[in-house]
């Protein structure tokens, strides 16, 4: 193969992110669906008009920027309005991902990381080679949620009832990592990941 395309998600405070910056400190291009959502809603791009419809005039801020945190306060009320915010987006994410992808393949890029949260969800992983899931103990997760978007408790634990269990990502995923905070068993599992890559691009 002339190039590999590896999937990575996992649910919310599963440590995803750090795989991702390991991954692209071992020579990976890194496609992140996270930062491509925030490309799509820029200030006036039709998304986020469309999010205001839905959501109200408070998911703006004062400059016309999205207002993220209470973005997030009404999308993930509940399954529902999550997946109205998911509706609303997805085809934008997916398109800029698509985009993004083929120009990394033009400039002769061979290992590319597509993290994406939602990656069996939204149908991503139909343009991955191969898939990898994050996860990690629901307490390690709420103490990462609750640190990282400076959440109370009950919020955060609302984020993670809306999220699938672990065994939807087992089921689907071709390779599972176990983020419990051991630096040395990431790296390990980071290493197979590496190994396992190396050996489709030689296929």
């Amino acid at each position: 193969m002339n190039h590999v395309i590896v999937g990575l998600t996992g649910p919310t405070g599963s440590g995803k992110s750090t795989i991702a910056a390991m991954l692209g400190e071992r020579g990976f291009a890194v496609v992140d669906a996270d930062q491509v959502a925030r490309d799509v809603m820029a200030p006036g791009s039709p998304v986020l008009v469309r999010l205001k419809e839905v959501f109200g005039p408070d998911v703006l801020q004062d400059d016309g920027s999205l207002n993220r945190k209470q973005l997030a306060a009404l999308a993930f009320a509940s399954p529902q309005t999550a997946r109205k915010l998911n509706d609303i987006t997805h085809w934008a994410i997916l398109d800029e991902m698509q985009r993004r992808l083929a120009f990394l393949q033009d400039k002769g890029e061979r290992r590319i990381l597509l993290d994406v949260p939602l990656l069996f969800e939204s149908g991503s992983d139909q343009m991955c080679h191969m898939t990898a899931a994050v996860l990690a103990s629901k307490g390690m997760r709420l103490d990462r949620i609750m640190q990282r978007d400076i959440l109370t408790r009950s919020e955060a634990l609302r984020r993670m009832d809306i999220q699938p269990e672990d065994d939807f990502y087992r089921k689907r995923a071709d390779l599972v990592l176990i983020n419990e905070g051991d630096a040395k068993s990431l790296e390990c599992q980071v290493e197979d990941l590496c190994r396992r890559v190396e050996r489709r691009l030689v296929d």
